[in-house]
């Protein structure tokens, strides 16, 4: 078993023949077969976990599946089943776990269950300090142990039942490689002496999750391009933005799949070219894809036209943290960020995970409060550039 952790070149080094194949599991989608997955929890401490979700095929992202390894076995838990998982939550919350590119699957389960993690070590956050090309579990495993995820499993409809073996097999090596992947990277990360940098991300990450997702706003209508409008076009553009939303949900489909923003954009800006509701429905081409929503969203146009652009949302009034610099501030934050840059390419890192361009801006404005806007090690870099010093 421990020969199957080893890495690829390792393992043929050692004569240990490497295998595609994927690893036996457990699928828990009734009742009673939690068992298992408890007892094997109740003798370790760490775990690596990944989730799967159905966020590209229905209006409200539902958790679907959850993949464990355990101490080299792996258990797929069915979460459309109607499991009853508070066994499962309680045990997990003492665990120190292993995920890939963990803010989805931290705000997924937080919003399922109100679920915090006790600490993570989150390998693609290691592969960007590291700076690897490619961060991806694909490209990592593929990098790592020659092994190939399948594409379509990446993108399948993972709220559909039965799931299919191949799905299964995918989700199984979602998790299989995560602790030989971890390390790999906890050896190079010690190296270059960032292994405190990673447990400060990674402690980031679990506060970040903690949020879920983002909750509707009254103004999430005022999609890109929306600030140009002035008349018509603001009161057409809410009309068919919600009118969309409506249709997303009746449909069950993300509101993607209803029509694009670059639509909605195009009818709101004909609309405040002064447009009649004839040439503005002209501009739509939904018939294909949605022949019967014509009818709902040449109301919802005629609605919008109808609007007295005033009785819109209002705009929140201007957010200090995001004002214009003064012309000293622009200065200083231009040099901060040309040290910045210089620093980044000695580490090589990518300059934005030192800071990205909103943090540079709040430097700029309140160089004082470094250390409240940057973690630890992030602040301590910059802290020594020429630029911060000066300003």
């Amino acid at each position: 078993m421990i020969s199957r952790f080893l890495p690829v070149r390792l393992r043929r080094l050692l004569g240990v023949k490497v295998s595609s194949r994927p690893p036996a599991y457990l699928l828990i989608d009734q009742p009673g077969q939690l068992t298992p997955l408890l007892e094997a929890l109740d003798r370790v401490d760490e775990v690596a976990l990944d989730t799967e979700a159905d966020n590209m095929y229905h209006f409200r992202t539902r958790l679907c599946l959850l993949q464990f390894l355990v101490r080299g076995e792996v258990f797929l838990v069915d979460a459309q089943a109607g499991l009853k998982l508070d066994a499962l939550w309680s045990r997990l919350a003492s665990k120190h776990l292993v995920m890939h590119g963990s803010d989805f699957d931290l705000r997924l389960l937080h919003d399922y269950c109100r679920f915090r993690p006790k600490s993570i070590f989150d390998t693609m956050l290691a592969a960007q300090l590291l700076n690897r090309p490619r961060v991806g579990l694909a490209s990592l495993l593929e990098d790592h142990f020659s092994v190939k995820l399948s594409k379509d499993s990446q993108k399948a409809n993972w709220s559909k039942r039965p799931l299919t073996q191949k799905m299964l097999d995918y989700a199984s090596l979602d998790v299989w490689h995560l602790p030989a992947l971890r390390d790999i990277l906890t050896r190079e990360l010690a190296k270059l002496n960032r292994l405190d940098w990673l447990r400060q991300q990674c402690e980031a990450q679990i506060e970040s999750g903690l949020t879920g997702f983002a909750p509707p706003d009254e103004n999430d209508w005022r999609i890109g391009g929306s600030e140009r409008l002035r008349g018509r076009g603001l009161g057409v553009l809410h009309a068919v933005w919600h009118w969309r939303q409506a249709q997303a949900e009746r449909l069950d489909t993300p509101p993607f799949k209803v029509c694009g923003n670059k639509l909605l954009a195009a009818i709101a800006e004909a609309a405040e070219a002064g447009d009649a509701e004839a040439a503005i429905l002209a501009k739509v081409n939904l018939g294909k894809r949605h022949p019967r929503l014509i009818g709902s969203l040449a109301a919802a146009v005629r609605a919008g036209l109808e609007r007295d652009p005033s009785t819109l949302p209002r705009r929140r009034g201007r957010d200090p943290n995001h004002a214009p610099l003064t012309m000293a501030e622009v200065a200083l934050q231009d040099r901060i960020k040309a040290d910045r840059d210089k620093l980044a390419a000695q580490l090589s890192l990518e300059p934005t995970l030192i800071a990205n361009r909103a943090q540079l801006a709040q430097i700029a404005r309140r160089p004082q409060q470094l250390d409240e806007i940057l973690l630890p090690w992030q602040a301590e870099l910059l802290r020594h550039l020429p630029a911060f010093k000066q300003g």
